[in-house]
Protein backbone atom coordinates (compact mmCIF):
# COMPACT_ATOMS: atom_id res chain seq x y z
CA UNK A 1 0.00 0.00 0.00
CA UNK A 2 1.13 3.62 -0.60
CA UNK A 3 1.19 5.83 2.06
CA UNK A 4 -0.14 9.33 1.15
CA UNK A 5 0.30 12.53 3.84
CA UNK A 6 -3.42 11.98 4.29
CA UNK A 7 -3.16 8.54 5.15
CA UNK A 8 -0.16 8.62 7.60
CA UNK A 9 -1.90 11.89 9.47
CA UNK A 10 -5.15 9.55 9.62
CA UNK A 11 -3.38 6.69 11.19
CA UNK A 12 -1.62 8.77 13.70
CA UNK A 13 -5.17 10.60 15.09
CA UNK A 14 -6.54 7.22 15.07
CA UNK A 15 -3.64 5.84 17.19
CA UNK A 16 -3.94 8.48 19.45
CA UNK A 17 -7.29 8.39 20.00
CA UNK A 18 -7.10 4.65 20.71
CA UNK A 19 -8.61 2.22 17.95
CA UNK A 20 -6.83 -0.96 17.18
CA UNK A 21 -4.96 -1.71 14.37
CA UNK A 22 -7.70 -3.46 13.24
CA UNK A 23 -10.29 -0.96 12.82
CA UNK A 24 -7.79 1.32 11.29
CA UNK A 25 -7.22 -1.13 8.73
CA UNK A 26 -10.46 -1.51 7.84
CA UNK A 27 -11.13 1.92 7.34
CA UNK A 28 -8.09 2.95 5.16
CA UNK A 29 -8.72 -0.40 3.44
CA UNK A 30 -5.61 -1.85 3.95
CA UNK A 31 -4.21 -4.80 5.96
CA UNK A 32 -3.96 -5.21 9.98
CA UNK A 33 -0.09 -5.72 9.51
CA UNK A 34 0.50 -3.15 6.92
CA UNK A 35 -0.44 -0.37 9.91
CA UNK A 36 1.09 -2.40 12.45
CA UNK A 37 4.43 -1.81 9.99
CA UNK A 38 3.54 1.97 9.44
CA UNK A 39 3.03 2.57 12.97
CA UNK A 40 6.82 0.36 13.65
CA UNK A 41 8.25 2.67 10.79
CA UNK A 42 6.85 5.91 12.01
CA UNK A 43 7.87 4.74 16.05
CA UNK A 44 4.42 5.50 17.14
CA UNK A 45 3.68 2.86 20.43
CA UNK A 46 1.08 2.44 22.55
CA UNK A 47 1.53 3.87 26.43
CA UNK A 48 1.43 1.64 28.50
CA UNK A 49 -0.10 2.42 32.05
CA UNK A 50 2.57 3.23 35.22
CA UNK A 51 3.00 0.44 37.72
CA UNK A 52 1.40 1.47 41.13
CA UNK A 53 2.71 3.63 43.40
CA UNK A 54 3.07 1.19 46.32
CA UNK A 55 3.29 -2.79 45.47
CA UNK A 56 2.15 -4.96 47.77
CA UNK A 57 5.73 -7.59 49.09
CA UNK A 58 4.81 -9.77 51.08
CA UNK A 59 7.31 -11.79 52.77
CA UNK A 60 8.21 -15.23 52.05
CA UNK A 61 6.28 -17.63 54.40
CA UNK A 62 8.99 -19.68 56.40
CA UNK A 63 8.87 -23.31 56.06
CA UNK A 64 7.62 -25.30 59.33
CA UNK A 65 9.32 -28.12 61.07
CA UNK A 66 6.80 -30.29 60.29
CA UNK A 67 7.02 -29.99 56.81
CA UNK A 68 10.60 -30.41 56.87
CA UNK A 69 10.31 -33.67 58.93
CA UNK A 70 7.77 -35.00 56.05
CA UNK A 71 10.43 -34.71 53.26
CA UNK A 72 12.96 -36.36 55.11
CA UNK A 73 10.99 -39.76 55.07
CA UNK A 74 12.62 -42.80 53.82
CA UNK A 75 11.20 -43.58 50.28
CA UNK A 76 9.53 -46.60 49.90
CA UNK A 77 10.96 -47.64 46.51
CA UNK A 78 13.96 -46.23 44.54
CA UNK A 79 13.10 -45.19 40.99
CA UNK A 80 15.76 -45.50 38.84
CA UNK A 81 16.87 -42.27 37.39
CA UNK A 82 18.26 -44.55 34.09
CA UNK A 83 17.06 -44.70 30.91
CA UNK A 84 15.93 -48.20 30.00
CA UNK A 85 18.11 -49.75 27.62
CA UNK A 86 16.89 -50.73 23.93
CA UNK A 87 17.62 -53.68 23.10
CA UNK A 88 19.47 -54.22 20.04
CA UNK A 89 18.19 -56.92 17.56
CA UNK A 90 20.04 -60.52 16.79
CA UNK A 91 22.45 -60.98 14.72
CA UNK A 92 22.21 -63.89 12.38
CA UNK A 93 25.00 -65.19 9.99
CA UNK A 94 23.40 -66.41 5.96
CA UNK A 95 23.68 -69.82 6.95
CA UNK A 96 20.54 -69.53 10.20
CA UNK A 97 18.79 -67.16 8.68
CA UNK A 98 18.64 -69.50 5.24
CA UNK A 99 17.57 -72.26 7.51
CA UNK A 100 14.73 -69.83 9.05
CA UNK A 101 13.04 -69.16 5.37
CA UNK A 102 13.53 -72.98 4.82
CA UNK A 103 11.05 -73.51 8.16
CA UNK A 104 8.50 -70.84 7.56
CA UNK A 105 8.60 -71.98 3.91
CA UNK A 106 7.51 -75.21 5.14
CA UNK A 107 5.01 -74.32 7.72
CA UNK A 108 3.25 -72.36 4.94
CA UNK A 109 3.49 -75.73 2.50
CA UNK A 110 1.87 -77.65 5.52
CA UNK A 111 -1.03 -75.74 6.19
CA UNK A 112 -4.82 -76.56 4.53
CA UNK A 113 -6.72 -74.16 2.39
Amino acid sequence: MGWDAEDVALLKKLWTVGQSAAQIARRLGCSRNAVCAKLTRLGLKRGHKPPTAKPKIRPVPKRKPALLAACARPVDRIVSTRKPRVRQPEEFTKSQLEAMLAEAAANTARLPR
